[in-house]
């Protein structure tokens, strides 16, 4: 189902008992961190937190909507993320692709089918802000440099191609009408930056918050570059996105989000220092410098709500959203691996750190050929361990991995390093984004792989026992 604000979506929650109004009034400097930390480390992720009264401000915020599985299903008008996984796969069945770059070219082409591109209609915002203060844009933790916008959709064009992409990237605020743009060197707003500075051009730029919950998601998800989120948008809300045009530039922003920032990015200005934030490392990241987005323009709904998150130590509201994008694409990674069976990204791991992979092993080291084939797909290329386990262990049972990773790897066979990009927030990699990996074989080993003696088996109760004591027991609580 579409929302067509994130209003709806606020009371969608209320009806079904996932969210809580908080009515004192609250800074979000520091303090509604604070409030939602502890919300979102309580049982299954808490509930959305809708601050009423924030302080310096005339606007509601919404805060951890996302935070559960069952808020981020309702996010995506689904009972459950998997159904949408089920309907990708049908989609990407009618003509198995052979490859990771094809299996993205028969989305991108699933999705137009399925669903109209994004439609420009007539709408516009007339209520407009003088400045980002009037904004409650929060200080998330003790040693950020400033506010940040959390949860902005940055919208950006590929100069020679027109394709738009639409990003998510911290924006530290720097005054009422400037902010810094941090857009990483991987990604794709970095690359049309890269593209303006040849070009010497000003980089137009338009960021909305809020709207339906789903856009932030797209944002958010591990899509290739030439992939339109918005699209991707309307395969998930099951209608197509209707946009309105911005009034300074040639960029359009869905019309149903709650605010609109117009501005651009000048090549021409120098890089100054962003930073340090608590980021989703659970760390400090320290200052570096991105280029300055100056604000032109600032429109909203007259009933806005201003969304928010925060990142930090897990779990937080980002691991839901993460785990959804794992288990939505996990169809296409199948459709290259199909002796994938499940994935898993636990929160301790931080999305990129760490990866458990499931597989139905047919030949020696396959476990190293699908290390080698993950690594080469996408946002994968961050992950710096991956740990392969067999079909029947369950990824998302920690003590069942940890069980086989003790007992079924001899480290000088098993045990993979090898150096590629790192996630750019990794403060432990020896260099900015590059440093080394690891991949752990920790599947029974079969004939052919080195130094390999004979496997045993695992330790099982026969079937036949296990249902004749099932009867046995059931007879005994019934006298």
């Amino acid at each position: 189902m579409a929302y067509d604000s994130l209003r709806g979506f606020v009371e969608k929650l209320e009806a079904a008992g996932e969210l809580k109004r908080i009515l004192v009034e609250v800074d979000p400097v520091l303090d509604i961190t604070e409030i939602a930390d502890r919300e979102m480390k309580s049982p299954n992720g808490g509930k959305a937190l809708l601050f009423e009264k924030c302080k310096g401000s005339n606007f509601p915020l919404l805060i951890n909507a996302c935070g559960s599985s069952k808020r981020m299903a309702m996010a995506l008008g689904v009972n459950d993320v998997e159904d949408i996984a089920h309907e990708l796969e049908g989609l990407l069945k009618t003509k198995p692709p052979t490859s990771f770059k094809e299996a993205f070219s028969l989305l991108g082409t699933a999705l137009e089918l399925r669903h109209a591109k994004p439609r420009l209609g007539s709408a516009v915002f007339s209520s407009q802000l003088s400045a980002l203060s009037e904004l409650p844009i929060q200080k998330c933790w003790t040693e950020d440099a400033g506010r940040f916008i959390t949860l902005p959709l940055v919208i950006t064009r590929d100069p020679d191609t027109g394709a738009r992409n639409v990003g998510m990237y911290r924006m530290q605020v720097i005054d009422g009408r400037t902010t810094f743009m941090h857009w990483q060197p991987h990604k794709t707003g970095a690359r049309h930056w890269r593209r303006y500075c040849e070009l010497k051009q000003k980089m137009p730029v338009a960021v909305a918050l809020g709207g339906d919950p789903v856009y932030a998601f797209a944002a958010s998800a591990p899509l290739p570059d030439g992939i339109d989120e918005l699209q991707f948008a309307g395969f998930l809300r099951k209608k197509s996105v209707e946009l309105v045009k911005c009034q300074t530039n040639d960029l359009e922003a869905p019309v149903d989000c709650d605010f609109v920032l117009e501005g651009y990015v000048d090549p021409n200005e120098p890089l100054e220092m962003e930073g340090p934030f608590g980021d989703h490392t659970g760390y400090y990241t320290p200052p570096e410098p991105y280029p300055k987005f100056h604000i032109e323009r600032i429109t909203h709904r007259r009933d806005a709500i201003y969304p928010g998150t925060i990142v930090g130590a897990p779990p937080m509201e980002d691991f839901y959203m993460g785990t959804a994008s794992v288990r939505i694409f996990l169809p296409v990674f199948k459709m290259t691996f199909p002796e994938i069976v499940d994935m898993a990204l636990p929160a301790e791991g931080v999305f990129h750190n760490l990866v458990i992979v499931s597989i139905n092993k047919q030949f020696p080291y396959h476990a190293m050929k699908v290390m080698h084939g993950l690594w080469g797909m996408g946002q994968m290329m961050f992950t710096k361990m991956i740990v392969v386990v067999d079909a029947d262990v369950n990824v998302h049972d920690t003590r069942e991995v940890l069980f086989r990773l003790c007992d079924n790897i001899d480290p000088e066979r098993d045990i993979l390093f090898t150096k590629g990009p790192a996630d750019a927030l990794d403060h432990a990699a020896p260099a900015p984004g590059f440093g080394s990996k690891i991949g752990i074989d920790a599947t029974h080993k079969v004939k052919g792989e080195a130094n390999c003696r004979q496997w045993p088996p695992l330790i099982q109760m026969d079937e036949a026992v296990k249902k004749r004591v099932d009867e046995l027991l059931a007879r005994g609580q019934g006298k």
